[in-house]
């Protein structure tokens, strides 16, 4: 089995293992993607050691909560390094967590960084598994305007990096397409449901949905049950999230992301079936954010097993066409990402109806 252990028991342990740092939120407004999040790189884990492990070394896990203020997880996670507690890092949490372990690890670790994010941001040793805007959220815009008659959008999200940068794409592609933006919110965390007002004032026949965790969840309540009816695009909503809400009745809830629950692909069904077999029927439910956390752990450990090292310049001279398979199916580096189609998905009671895949 692999270990999952804290930072204070992981300095005060010496082991011969191959530790990574798993940086998820198990606090804040994304902390309920945590459970499943760490069950994922678990049996990453754990099928990676009954193969063998990693350069001859079992994995272990460290848990590093990544829910906290940014400059606060990164410090945690450069202390580590600096300490050789944690010799690599993964995980699934905001991008401007991200954005400040890139700048505190410097290149001296490996870092795969799983959920989607807004683009740019390559620095060494860092790899990107999750969507950008073009392919997470600029095909499902297209077929909104040309499906719904969507022309009247408004953007709203949760006031960092991520959505800042998703809305700058999301103005263009909508100027393109001759659609219009009509009103535009940041709202600083626990503060979304005081925008409902000024979005059902603007009158839109869509809304661009880039707020997180339970800041999406509460404003999605507040907005089904002012009876509103514009058709809502999330770019971070999953299945926990769509639990928290309620479910959805309108037909108007939809979700773009790489990873359903309810993919019916062979290699989804065959990687919920291991999960499972693992956790129980009662595990947290599987989503595209938790499951992301399985592919970083496979993806560290296939680059460590190209390069044959953990060095950082073994790894990057070699991440090219490396290879892994998750629930998504085969995912392949190319430029330190992945291209992979996305599905789009309709809300539909408690359950995701998946509408298109998108190339």
């Amino acid at each position: 089995m692999a270990a999952v252990v804290d930072p204070l028991e992981a300095r005060l342990l010496p082991s011969d293992s191959l530790r990574i740092g798993l940086v998820v939120p198990v606090s804040g407004v994304l902390g309920l993607v945590g459970p499943c999040a760490i069950n994922c790189a678990v049996l990453a884990a754990e099928e990676l050691n009954a193969a063998g492990g990693v350069l001859g070394r079992p994995l272990e896990l460290v848990l590093v909560d990544g829910g906290r203020p940014a400059r606060e997880v990164a410090a945690e996670v450069a202390g580590l390094v600096a300490s050789g507690t944690v010799q690599a890092v993964a995980g699934t949490h905001a991008s401007d967590v991200r954005v400040e372990v890139v700048a505190a690890l410097a290149g001296r670790v490996p870092f795969v960084y799983a959920p989607p994010y807004e683009g740019g941001g390559h620095a060494p040793g860092v790899y990107f598994l999750g969507e950008t805007p073009r392919r997470q959220l600029e095909p499902a815009i297209d077929w909104l305007i040309r499906t719904r008659r969507a022309r009247r959008w408004f953007l709203l999200g949760n006031d960092y990096v991520w959505p800042r940068l998703v809305h700058a794409a999301a103005r263009a592609r909508l100027g393109a397409a001759g659609a219009s933006v009509v009103g535009e919110g940041l709202a600083g965390y626990g503060q979304a449901t005081r925008w409902l007002d000024r979005v059902a004032g603007a009158r839109p026949d869509a809304i661009l949905l880039t707020l997180i965790g339970s800041d999406l969840v509460a404003f999605n309540r507040a907005y089904a049950a002012a009876g509103l009816g514009a058709a809502r695009l999330c770019g971070a909503l999953e299945e926990h999230g769509l639990l928290g809400i309620g479910g959805d009745g309108t037909g108007e809830l939809y979700a773009s992301m790489g990873y359903f629950r309810d993919l019916t692909t062979e290699p989804a069904l065959d990687f919920a079936e291991r999960y499972a077999a693992r956790f129980g029927p009662d595990a947290p439910m599987l989503n595209a954010h938790g499951h992301g956390c399985y592919e970083a752990v496979a993806m560290l450990a296939a680059l460590c097993g190209r390069a044959g090292s953990l060095a950082v310049p073994a790894l990057d001279a070699v991440a090219e066409g490396a290879t892994i398979t998750s629930g998504r199916g085969r995912l392949t580096l190319r430029d330190r990402q992945v291209a992979h189609p996305v599905h789009l998905a309709r809300a539909d009671g408690l359950q995701f109806f998946l509408e298109k895949p998108f190339l």
